[in-house]
């Protein structure tokens, strides 16, 4: 069974950064591509950032391009989104999530594609 656990989130005025991890463990992390989506309240889940199975490829949401990096560590079975510049409309919770397909070669950003998710950290970031 896949287990993903998110770290990292807290409370920041905007313009600060944080850097979110995500700890996989269940099955070969190396062949699926993982994502961060995030959910604030009374609004739908969004992806904010993929990346392939290899790292290669990314897609980032348009609200954060410029601002957040999605990368990951095979060796490490880790994925991190690093986020610059902080705003408050940036607040929400942050859930990873993995592929459902191995060795998917594009990255996607639907939710329906993502079988596994953690548990969720909760980001704020006040003006």
């Amino acid at each position: 069974q896949v287990q993903l656990v998110e770290s990292g989130g807290g409370s920041v005025q905007a313009g600060g950064s944080l850097r979110l991890s995500c700890a996989a463990s269940g099955r070969t992390f190396g062949g699926y591509a993982m994502g961060w989506f995030r959910q604030a309240p009374g609004k739908e889940r969004e992806c904010v950032a993929a990346i392939t199975w290899h790292g290669g490829r990314t897609n980032y949401a348009d609200s954060v391009k410029g601002r957040f990096t999605i990368s990951r560590d095979n060796a490490k079975n880790m994925v991190y989104l690093q986020m610059n510049s902080l705003q408050p409309e940036d607040t929400a919770v942050y859930y990873c999530a993995e592929d459902g397909q191995k060795f998917r070669l594009w990255v996607t950003v639907r939710l329906s594609d993502y079988d596994y998710w953690g548990q969720g950290t909760q980001v704020t970031v006040s003006s």
